[in-house]
């Protein structure tokens, strides 16, 4: 009888400890986002959104041609940027964090002095929309992609333009540097992603299945895989070292906007035209949460602590955290 009730008890043990790393795995791995804040910005609408380092700041491009810089907590408005006509189109905390970098269909990108309020220097593309930019992890070079189908590069301390890269046959909708600097990966209107080599400029890879325009790529953080997501509402994972697609993400009832890995690179979050946000298991592919809205939301970035989310939506910011 001793040894039937010690037998029962190990079971128990077995069964309580079980369920007690299966709550640590939920804890972890599963996240419950909630709106926290949101304030207006301009009339004419705000097209990106992107946090500095800490988190503690967002700096936006809008439709009014601003770029402008707010406090997360407090929401308040710290800095306002203008020179770009008619509006800006992106704008990105450099990794020195006193500098920011914009872009805008004028055909200009420009760098701010955030201690002084001043610009530092423009890169003039005249006639040329540019869609997107993005800088290397050392903080030396700039890639932009253009209305003209070309990516290109420049010193950012001389303004010099180094390269160009051919080979989309439409507007380049997105730019972005590997983690290490080596490989850049470009959207584009051509409904394809391009995967590029820095040095040699040779196109690696060119990844093909979405059936309209690729709207962003992005780098998972360990730069096995990118992230697509497209106006055929779909979000795809592509292997870059197969060069195949992975994985399809859908649920979203209109086009995705914008979509990028979390730091830790096990859910990947999107935002789209059908007023929502969702986040994604890249492992599963299956949706694990769904926020719901009131705007069309353009654009989306993560703290890097993966612990507050940001949105323009509509002709505001809008902030959602756990």
């Amino acid at each position: 009888m001793r040894l039937i009730v010690q037998h029962w008890i190990q079971i128990a043990e077995i069964k309580l400890g079980w369920i007690d790393d299966f709550n640590k795995i939920i804890i972890k791995y599963v996240r419950d986002f909630k709106f926290l804040r949101g304030f207006p910005v301009c009339k004419s609408g705000v097209h990106r959104v992107s946090f500095s380092a800490d988190g503690r700041k967002i700096v936006s491009a809008a439709y009014n041609s601003n770029v402008q810089i707010w406090d997360v907590a407090s929401k308040t408005l710290l800095q306002t940027f203008r020179g770009h006509t008619p509006s800006a189109c992106v704008a990105r905390f450099l990794p020195d964090e006193h500098t920011v970098i914009s872009c805008s269909f004028d055909g200009t990108i420009r760098l701010w002095d955030i201690n002084t309020e001043t610009e530092i220097i423009t890169f003039k593309r005249d006639l040329d929309e540019i869609y997107d930019i993005d800088f290397s992890p050392d903080g030396k070079y700039i890639v932009a992609g253009l209305g003209d189908s070309t990516i290109r590069l420049w010193d950012i301390h001389s303004g010099i333009e180094i390269k160009q890269l051919l080979g989309h046959s439409e507007s380049v909708l997105s730019t972005q540097f590997s983690s290490d600097g080596k490989m850049i990966v470009s959207s584009s209107s051509d409904k394809t992603i391009s995967l590029w080599d820095v040095e040699s400029d040779e196109r690696l890879k060119q990844f093909e299945g979405h059936s309209d325009c690729v709207l962003s790529a992005k780098f998972s953080p360990d730069c096995k895989f990118i992230v697509s997501c497209s106006q055929d509402n779909t979000i795809r994972i592509w292997n870059i070292e197969t060069g195949r697609q992975w994985k399809i993400l859908q649920g979203h009832l209109d086009q995705v906007n914008d979509v990028k890995y979390f730091p830790d690179g096990r859910t990947i979050v999107s935002c789209s035209s059908d007023r929502t946000i969702r986040l994604w298991s890249t492992e599963s592919g299956k949706e694990i949460q769904k926020l719901e809205g009131y705007y069309v939301m353009h654009c989306i970035d993560i703290s890097q602590n993966s612990n507050t989310i940001v949105v323009s939506a509509g002709r505001r910011i809008q902030i959602w955290g756990l």
